[in-house]
């Protein structure tokens, strides 16, 4: 069995040329070149003893060097690994690395480094011997000079600062505030153009998001042409690597500006709306959002931008990881709250002023606070459930009913014949079908059982209303008159106890009875019973036709309806 300091990873020394990861390797080259140092440079070449002299391994540095101011590129140092171990999910072998690339007629050639064992043990990566043949090829092709070097004042090329001409430095400023000019100039033409092709981007909210895209889009496209015209005028590989970085925070505050802008532009978008609705609680939702998601913004961008220049965050991430555990569970009864708050104002399964059932508790919603909403309930107390229960509760609403259910069982005396059952049947569904407040189409009238103390009928329906008092109105309507055919018909209504004659009884009428046979026996003779279904031809005909209010009522006498005659 092996001792722990056995199985434990050996630890190398330092490399003095920072050669032991690939980001190292290229900033100790960028770094060596650009003092001008090429003998330095050419230790960072792949090159086997005794094949090459020292002032060949220099010469190639300043091949390379040559290669790439004009024709090539090398990543930022940020995207290049800082492990010496490399990049392991690239489509590479493990111990090799690309970190830039040569462009001559159309064709790219890649820039390698590979992992080799260095003198004193560990890994170094240096450039690869392919990277070295590319090198040897490309050299020997007549040497290609770009705008920049054309078109520079020799005095321009007397003078350095920090391995570049001042003629470079210059240029590359130039170029900056090139780019940026034809980035606005591009960017406000579309501007002005897309408003007159596309009348909706006049108003909001797509003008509002054509803003928002404005500034992060016009600093993403000055980044891209300058990065791109740096390369094609020939700024030198020195000056473009100490850009590079500049270039990547830059893209990257781009995106988080754009990210700032639409929260800002939906947030005021979202308070005005619910403003004018006078939804006091979304208000503050929103405006409660769009703080939170601008904090999250200025904290992923401070990460972003500390990741981006190689400071470790790995540790701050850590951190930041467990205090937001230790914050949520301290705070998950209020983030609960919170949630339902905005599941509530955004699903909006109710409003303020509708009329409810939530759990157990019935009344009017009052308030949609942030953390609770209150309910005035029937016997006019106030209920206020928290949010984050209420939302996960079983709601139901009333006040988004279309119409109401009108179910109930009639149950008739034993007594009851047959003829009179039918006669019942027939003059309950030409009440139904005939009322203008109630639905035809789903109207139903059924002889359903023969209970234990009387024989019974279903009568199912809807109600055309939409208020609970005008349900009430049209249900006692029908309730009475349903008693008239009742009555009407020679029967009555079963009571549920126990009938006990003493003496003489009255009984049923006999004569109300014989009409009611009577009729049923004349509608057998024309064939027009109406069961088991109402004709429909002859549901038209009686549609509608009873009088609503009822003959004689106050209400009818004031709207001048007048008085229809009786089915």
């Amino acid at each position: 069995m092996q001792s722990e300091t056995e199985s434990e990873e050996p630890e190398w020394p330092e490399d003095a040329l920072t050669r032991r990861t690939p980001r190292g390797s290229v900033a100790g080259f960028i770094s060596a070149v650009a003092e001008k140092n090429y003998d330095v440079a050419g230790e960072y070449f792949n090159i086997p003893e005794g094949e090459f002299e020292d002032d060949r391994s220099a010469e190639l540095a300043r091949e390379l060097q040559i290669l790439l101011n004009q024709r090539g590129q090398i990543m930022p140092y940020s995207w290049l690994s800082k492990d010496s171990e490399g990049r392991l999910d690239d489509d590479l072998p493990n111990h090799l690395e690309r970190v830039g690339t040569i462009s001559i007629s159309g064709e790219d050639y890649d820039i390698l480094l590979e992992k080799v064992e260095g003198p004193l043990g560990g890994p170094l990566w240096l450039f690869s011997d392919q990277t070295v043949q590319y090198i040897e090829e490309l050299s020997v092709l007549e040497e290609n000079v770009l705008l920049l070097g054309r078109i520079m004042p020799p005095i321009l090329e007397r003078y350095e600062l920090w391995g570049a001409t001042i003629g470079q430095w210059l240029a590359i400023l130039l170029l900056a505030a090139f780019s940026y000019v034809v980035a606005w100039l591009i960017i406000h033409f579309f501007l002005f153009i897309i408003p007159l092709i596309w009348k909706r981007a006049r108003i909001e909210p797509t003008a509002g998001v054509l803003k928002a895209f404005a500034l992060p889009v016009k600093l993403y496209l000055a980044v891209w042409l300058f990065v791109m015209l740096s390369q094609e005028i020939g700024i030198s590989i020195i000056l473009r690597q100490r850009f590079s970085g500049i270039s990547i925070i830059i893209g990257l505050l781009a995106f988080l500006i754009l990210l700032w802008r639409l929260s800002e532009f939906l947030g005021n978008f979202s308070t005005n709306r619910m403003s004018s609705r006078g939804n006091l609680s979304g208000v503050s939702v929103a405006l409660f959002l769009k703080r939170a998601a601008k904090i999250a913004i200025i904290i992923f961008g401070i990460i972003a931008v500390l990741g981006t220049i190689g400071v470790d965050v790995t540790t701050g991430l850590a951190a930041l990881g467990i205090g937001g555990i230790a914050l949520a569970l301290g705070a998950q009864k209020t983030i609960e709250n919170f949630v339902g708050s905005v599941t509530l104002i955004t699903d909006q399964p109710i409003r303020v002023g509708d009329f409810c059932k939530v759990g157990d508790t019935v009344g009017t919603v009052e308030k949609v606070g942030m953390r609770s909403t209150r309910i005035r309930t029937l016997a006019r107390t106030v209920v206020t459930i928290p949010n984050g229960e209420f939302s996960s509760s079983k709601i139901e609403n009333y006040a988004h009913r279309d119409k109401f259910w009108f179910n109930t069982v009639i149950g008739l005396r034993y007594e009851t014949t047959p003829d009179q059952i039918r006669y019942l049947l027939v003059e309950l569904r030409t009440i139904l079908y005939a009322h203008p407040i109630v639905t035809s189409d789903t109207t139903r009238v059924r002889f359903i059982e023969l209970g234990s103390d009387s024989i019974n009928i279903e009568i199912f329906t809807y109600i055309k209303v939409s208020t609970y008092d005008e349900y009430l109105e049209v249900k006692e309507d029908l309730l009475l008159r349903i008693m008239d055919v009742v009555g009407e018909s020679g029967t009555g209504f079963a009571f549920p106890s126990q009938t006990i004659y003493f003496g003489k009884d009255a009984g049923l009428s006999k004569e109300k009875s014989k009409t009611a046979e009577e009729k049923v026996r004349q509608w057998k003779e024309k064939g027009d019973l109406q069961l088991p279904k109402f004709d429909p031809e002859h549901i038209k005909e009686i549609e509608d036709k009873i009088p609503y209010p009822p003959e004689g009522s106050a209400e009818q006498k004031s709207k001048g309806t007048g008085t229809l005659p009786g089915l």
